[in-house]
């Protein structure tokens, strides 16, 4: 089925991948993969993405999605897995090589709107808060977990599976939960 997908949708993306400036030769993609790119976009080789629900069915149904904001910055290194989940990078976003993004995960470097009810009031679209998130390699991120704004993933870590991760998590550890929370030290 996976094979199938990949035929079938390779034209579209290949289209509009090209048409976002992403360098549509390095995604394996099965399902449609949308881009909003209106920043910049470094993408390693062999990125695949399960962007449909027979590609992987731990993922809702949801298809993949990027969204690179005006003056952004999303890298996403060599050998990255990402399923049925969604980016959306206002700021910087980096994922080191050979991570694995698990199914229905959400990674935000905003929160979209201002907390400030003044600040909304006037317009609810601009003055939301923006930070850097960094990711390191060979970090495993379990299905339907949210990173938000401001955080860094040291190499491999391993985020359980409905984790929402609010501050640092270092690297060699497990964390899980919500609001996710050491759990182990992971030995080499």
């Amino acid at each position: 089925m996976k094979t199938l997908l990949y035929i079938l949708y390779w034209p579209l993306n290949a289209f509009w991948l090209s048409l976002q400036g992403v360098a549509f030769w390095k995604v394996h993609c099965y399902g449609f993969l949308f881009v909003s790119n209106k920043g910049q976009f470094i993408l390693g080789k062999d990125f695949v993405v399960n962007s449909h629900r027979f590609a992987n069915i731990i993922g809702s149904g949801f298809s993949s999605s990027i969204m690179i904001g005006k003056n952004a910055k999303l890298v996403i290194g060599e050998d990255v897995g990402f399923s049925n989940s969604t980016i959306c990078c206002r700021e910087e976003i980096t994922i080191g090589d050979h991570t694995i993004i698990g199914g229905n995960c959400k990674i935000w470097d905003t929160d979209f709107h201002p907390t400030s009810i003044e600040q909304r009031t006037i317009d609810i679209d601009s003055n939301a808060k923006n930070s850097p998130i960094h990711i390191g390699k060979y970090v495993f991120i379990g299905a339907d977990s949210i990173l938000m704004k401001g955080i860094a993933v040291g190499d491999f870590a391993v985020i359980g599976a409905g984790s929402v991760v609010r501050t640092n998590i270092p690297e060699n550890e497990v964390w899980a939960g919500n609001p996710a929370v050491f759990v182990k030290k992971i030995s080499k």
